[in-house]
């Protein structure tokens, strides 16, 4: 039986259309380039790749430079601004996979830059395999639950990005996500978890920073983020999990928006030996509620 399709999403049915129109009028890349503002040779071959998303402006200028009809151009204007923001459905996404670690793998290997922040549980990254696996069997997700053994060993195997040279990763955590207890041995999993964030907060690669519990609020962040910074200026882009469905936010101006407020909450959150410290504290009234 023939593997169900890859679901495409609008960045990529628009890559693919805008390549259509500039290969139809016989335009090369770098000629187009000249002609519309704010774009590059490069850009023009990441857009029509589906890796970087053009303004609806600078879309309807490709589509009138390569002859496109009226009703063409706003249809593509139309998929520009879908493009902006996209939501994906975890059941649909799961559809006749195991897991969705590669999509998240592969983000994370084309940024320059990746800082996470979560109010509710220890980010994917940092997690250990016993940790993952009671978070994926909490999933509301059924088909996520079914599948938590291989997500898991799909999750710890991403985790090896951590260690490559020239990569940054960021991360802010809330006390609260560090108490947390997901499933029955929560309170066992909890020790070794704390350990491995501050094994890892050694590394040049990381920065983990920790939002202690009554700490003065200077922002409202009432859900985890991911912001990815890529290796063109306008490669960065920010996605947001929701129970059932993730987006992916790529507006400069929406953008900005989680820019500031992680400006915010970096300033809340401690770090190096005084977030390690923390941990230790955490760590030692952990073990002590399991004796």
């Amino acid at each position: 039986m023939d593997e169900p399709a890859e679901p495409r999403g609008d960045l990529q049915r628009l890559g693919a259309e805008l390549r259509r129109l500039r290969d139809r009028a016989g335009i090369s890349g770098r000629k187009l380039a000249r002609r519309i503002e704010g774009m590059s040779q490069s850009k023009v071959s990441r857009i029509e790749a589906g890796n970087a998303v053009p303004t609806p402006a600078q879309v309807d200028r490709w589509a009138s430079i390569t002859g496109a009809p009226p009703s063409t151009r706003r249809d593509l204007v139309e998929l520009a601004e879908r493009a902006q923001t996209e939501i994906e459905d975890y059941r649909t996404a799961l559809r006749g996979r195991s897991h969705r670690q590669d999509v998240v793998a592969e983000r994370e290997e084309k940024a320059r830059m990746v800082r996470t922040f979560h109010p509710s549980l220890v980010p994917g990254l940092l997690q250990t395999a016993q940790y993952a696996l009671q978070v994926f069997g909490l999933s509301p997700v059924t088909e996520a639950r079914e599948n938590a053994p291989a997500a898991t060993f799909a999750r710890v195997d991403r985790q090896a990005v951590l260690f490559e040279p020239g990569r940054r990763f960021e991360f802010l955590v809330t006390e609260a996500a560090l108490r947390w207890r997901p499933g029955p041995d929560g309170s066992r999993a909890l020790p070794a978890q704390l350990d491995r964030i501050a094994s890892l907060s050694t590394l040049a690669t990381v920065s983990i920073g920790i939002i202690p519990g009554g700490q003065e609020a200077l922002t409202l962040a009432s859900h985890a983020f991911v912001i990815y910074t890529g290796r063109e200026p306008d490669d960065t882009f920010v996605t947001i999990e929701t129970i059932h469905s993730g987006l992916t936010v790529r507006a400069p101006e929406q953008i900005e928006v989680y820019e500031r407020t992680w400006a915010a909450l970096r300033q809340m959150a401690v770090y190096a030996d005084e977030a390690r410290h923390l941990l230790a504290r955490l760590a030692v009234d952990l073990r002590g509620s399991v004796e």
